[in-house]
């Protein structure tokens, strides 16, 4: 994992009580976060699935460019290399 998401998921480790990076996918996975890309877009959806390279996919999935919302997707597959930091998301936008 990147620097930039190991401080992201350190950040919100008193909140989802993680303690390290596996830790926080673990209790993540099948859940609402928020993925933002190296490009600035983010993407808004459930965490189906990671990989050892970070690759994830997502469900119900809602891109944002510059906060406005573009597009609504049903499966999204992202590859490590463009994703800056995934969070968790509190709430999910409807």
């Amino acid at each position: 994992l990147s620097v930039v998401t190991t401080l992201k998921m350190a950040a919100t480790k008193k909140k989802s009580g993680a303690k390290n990076p596996s830790e926080f996918i673990k209790q993540v996975m099948g859940r609402p976060v928020i993925v933002k890309l190296n490009s600035g877009v983010t993407y808004h959806g459930i965490l189906a699935g990671l990989d050892e390279y970070m690759n994830i996919a997502m469900e119900q999935t809602e891109e944002y460019e510059d906060g406005k919302f573009q597009q609504r997707y049903g499966d999204v597959f992202i590859r490590g290399n463009n994703i800056l930091y995934i969070s968790n998301q509190s709430r999910r936008k409807v």
